[in-house]
């Protein structure tokens, strides 16, 4: 792969992320909650930016999208149906289009539910996702403008793509998450072990992003409705639906 990925660290718990094509020279940012860390990165790494992809309209993912574009000349890209609510864009994009970037093929995906006109973009040849605030480390982000099934349609689809896909998603909530699945299921012993190990991650130092796919299909709650021994934790019949599941899940750590 050609393709070199970095996990930014931005304000308080926030990640940005900038990809590297060796190949063709490109440099991607994803989301841009302040523009210092990716401008020291990028002069570390000697690395011009490109382009600048951003999944939705919070502050904590675009406020420093303006000012990295001008001193970078990068473009920036963004739902085009949250256009109003977003920085400038060079490229108003619609969910089903495909983004060329350097040798990669960026789909852009529909992922509503945290907010309305939220996107994620996924690079089949690169195996990753970069997802914002709707698939998330061990959860999903709160439903402020969106619906119980419109975030769960989300999931599900996000789900669908190949269990090997890196999750790169906005925040190091993992552990927060964590402790959320581990009250619904508190011996399960995949979830103990996912706690041990992002412990030690953050202990080091590191972050816990980004997530195998894989792991977010056999630990994260809100993507098992159809698993019988998360159902019943939650006090749900045979009967329930999976959206029911994440509907219940998802009020749970509301309150939680």
């Amino acid at each position: 792969m050609t393709l070199e990925l970095l996990t930014i660290p931005c304000l308080t718990d926030n990640y940005a992320y900038l990809w590297h094509d060796t190949a063709t020279d490109t440099t991607v940012a994803v989301d841009v909650p302040e523009a210092a860390p990716l401008m020291r990165v990028l002069a570390e790494r000697d690395w011009q930016l490109h382009h600048i992809l951003l999944t939705h309209h919070h502050n904590d993912h675009i406020a420093g999208a303006e000012a990295l574009a001008q001193a970078t000349g990068a473009k920036v890209a963004g739902a085009a149906a949250d256009a109003a609510r977003l920085p400038p864009l060079d490229h108003p994009l619609a969910p089903g289009e495909v983004l060329p970037v350097g040798v990669e093929e960026v789909q852009v995906l529909a992922a509503d539910g945290h907010t309305l006109g939220h996107i994620a973009y996924y690079l089949p040849g690169a195996g990753l996702l970069f997802s914002g605030d709707s698939l998330m480390s061990w959860g999903c982000g709160r439903l402020f403008e969106g619906t119980p099934a419109q975030m769960h349609d989300t999931l599900t689809r996000l789900a669908a793509l190949p269990a090997e896909t890196l999750v790169c998603s906005g925040h190091e909530y993992t552990l927060a998450n964590g402790r959320f699945a581990l009250s619904l299921e508190p011996d399960a012993p995949a979830l103990k072990a996912r706690m041990a190990a992002a412990e030690a991650a953050r202990q080091e130092g590191r972050p816990t992003l980004p997530v195998p796919l894989s792991l977010e299909l056999a630990t994260n709650p809100f993507l098992r409705g159809s698993d019988p021994g998360l159902r019943a934790a939650l006090g749900l019949g045979e009967g329930a639906r999976a959206l029911d599941v994440f509907t219940e899940a998802r009020a749970r750590k509301d309150r939680f």
